[in-house]
């Protein structure tokens, strides 16, 4: 079969599986749990999924038998998850443009690449982190533009606001690497920073922006989130080195792929969502509960991506589809698939660079359920997340309430997402 109509076929059973699947809010999927305290290798990936409780939802996210008091989250009007801080996004975005300024026109260049407007993104990881401050009952105070990075950020959200800043700026420095390593030619519908100027400057730029978060980082004097966000980096770096594993017993592994997407991913979101928290002076528990909401909306995310590269379109992605398939990056549908169609594993042995073995490899994953069980594990991760946030104690406060139902919305807009 041709690569367009088996692309075509994966496409055409992706939405009819959305539009046949159950809505978010009738069942929690939950997961069964190890004692492991790795917070991706404590995950035993075989799901089940039963009506939803709150309390039972603590227990399983948080791994105790509390009888501690929970409030269900009431079904609300849907919000605009973004729309509920666009102000704070859009100070927050000035502030990103002014502390990547450099001195050296061609590193300010380059720094900037992704920082510009129109070539920001929808800052996805910032909205969770200012809706994630809200639903832990911290009020959003009146925005007057401060200055640029100048002084130490004393009052509160201020200082939520900068974990935002770090978050992003080390996310679009790992993209940068990233784009270095796969030689990737665009990103966000553009021409990738390291095709318009080069894999050095890409990696110096990548490099500045991680100094410019550590120096963020360094001003909030708190050493618990230095040392959540100092893992954090860690983390990217060992889940890149886990990617460019050869050993067939690890790339076939979905406990390690599900690890190295931890890493590479899910990491970041969940400790700046539990950095928040910690800012906030909260508990212990409440400070897991934002953690385990990051993490599990983290994972989906990236599940869904691992979708989207065989479904999606370069149009859609802002970036080449098949890119990882492409580079010999084995991900959950074709681990999926390979338990069907044992044959596949050969196929994948020998490599992509033959473009007949990708066609092969199409071709078997289109006859699985490998895309329909990612999207499915993904659901399981995302009702995670929204677990985490109905266990959080009630609140009558209306900002509260309104930002909680939106991190409850965006699990469900990251797994129906097309781009």
């Amino acid at each position: 079969m041709a690569r367009a109509a088996l692309l075509h076929l994966l496409r055409y059973r992706t939405a009819a599986a959305a539009a046949a699947a159950e809505p978010l809010s009738a069942f929690r999927c939950l997961m069964t749990r190890s004692n492991s305290k790795t917070p991706a290798a404590g995950i035993k990936w075989a799901g089940f999924c039963r009506p939803f409780s709150s309390k039972a939802a603590l227990n399983d996210v948080i791994g105790n038998d509390t009888d501690s008091s929970v409030a269900v989250m009431e079904p609300q009007e849907r919000v605009d998850p973004f729309s509920l801080v666009a102000n704070e996004l859009s100070l927050i975005a000035t502030r990103l443009r002014s502390m990547v300024a450099a001195e050296v026109p061609n590193l300010a260049s380059a720094a900037e690449y992704f920082f510009k407007i129109g070539a920001e993104g929808k800052r996805f990881r910032p909205t969770v982190l200012l809706l994630m401050a809200t639903a832990l009952d911290v009020h959003i105070p009146e925005l007057s533009p401060p200055g640029i990075g100048d002084t130490l950020p004393t009052d509160l959200r201020t200082r939520q606001q900068r974990i935002a800043e770090i978050t992003e700026m080390i996310h679009v420095a790992s993209l940068l690497h990233d784009d270095v390593l796969d030689d990737a030619d665009t990103r966000r519908g553009v021409g990738s920073l390291n095709a318009v100027m080069g894999n050095k400057l890409a990696v110096l730029a990548g490099d500045f922006l991680l100094s410019r978060a550590c120096l963020t980082l360094a001003s909030l004097k708190n050493t618990e989130v230095v040392t959540l966000i100092a893992t954090v980096i860690e983390n990217l770096v060992t889940g890149e080195t886990m990617q460019l594993t050869t050993a067939s017993n690890k790339r076939f592994s979905m406990e390690y792929y599900m690890q190295k997407t931890y890493n590479k991913t899910a990491s970041l979101i969940s400790n700046s969502c539990k950095s928040v928290a910690l800012l906030a002076g909260h508990t212990a528990e409440i400070a897991m509960l934002a953690f385990e909401y990051g993490k599990n909306l983290g994972l989906a995310f990236q599940l869904i991506d691992d979708v989207l590269d065989f479904t999606g379109t370069s149009a859609s992605l802002g970036k080449g589809s098949l890119s990882d398939i492409r580079h010999g990056i084995i991900t959950a549908p074709i681990l999926f698939a390979m338990e069907e169609y044992p044959q596949l594993r050969a196929v994948v042995d020998k490599g992509f660079d033959n473009p007949a073995n990708v066609d092969i490899a199409l071709e078997y994953l289109g006859k699985s359920r490998g895309i329909e069980r990612t999207k499915e594990l993904a659901m399981k991760h995302a009702n995670l997340a929204a677990a985490a946030i109905d266990s959080l104690p009630q609140s009558d406060d209306e900002d509260v309430i309104k930002s909680r139902q939106a991190l409850i919305d965006l699990t469900q807009r990251v797994i129906t997402r097309n781009k």
